[in-house]
């Protein structure tokens, strides 16, 4: 097995060459320049994406970003969360999470918090394996549908 190292996403080039494999978790993405610009705007506002590399190709990313509010205090929040089909089972979620916790806890937060789907069974269960519990079920509303 190929060894892989972490670097975070900083470049508009590193973010497009990251956009096959968050079209996997996130397929309603339709191009890498649209997908860079979004990365790059969300990391104006606090956003931060750290890839896996396998050689020079990513193959796992997570996106997360820094929050605080009254039931959690400080808080790390996961958005996105995604290693390539190809290379799954192979560790690369879970040292991606390590290094989020690490950088967590020196930022004296207080929790590690994100969101899955209710249909999303096999990343529960990865989840529950990196010690993580189910606190919550989220509820939204879209709002270009609604009066």
């Amino acid at each position: 097995m190929t060894e892989f190292h972490i670097a975070e996403v900083t470049r508009e080039q590193d973010c497009q060459r990251c956009f096959a494999v968050m079209r996997q978790l996130r397929p309603h993405l339709t191009n890498a320049p649209a997908f860079a610009a979004q990365v790059l705007r969300q990391m104006a506002h606090g956003y931060r994406l750290i890839a896996a590399w396998r050689e020079a190709n990513p193959v796992g990313l997570i996106g997360y970003r820094y929050q605080e509010n009254l039931m959690n205090g400080r808080f790390l929040f996961v958005d996105d969360l995604v290693v390539c089909a190809k290379t799954r089972r192979s560790h690369i979620g879970g040292h991606l999470l390590d290094v989020v916790r690490r950088e967590a806890r020196a930022a004296g937060c207080r929790q590690l918090v994100l969101d899955t789907g209710l249909g999303m069974a096999l990343a529960q269960r990865f989840y529950f394996r990196q010690g993580m519990l189910t606190r919550s079920i989220g509820f939204y509303q879209d709002l270009d549908n609604h009066a």
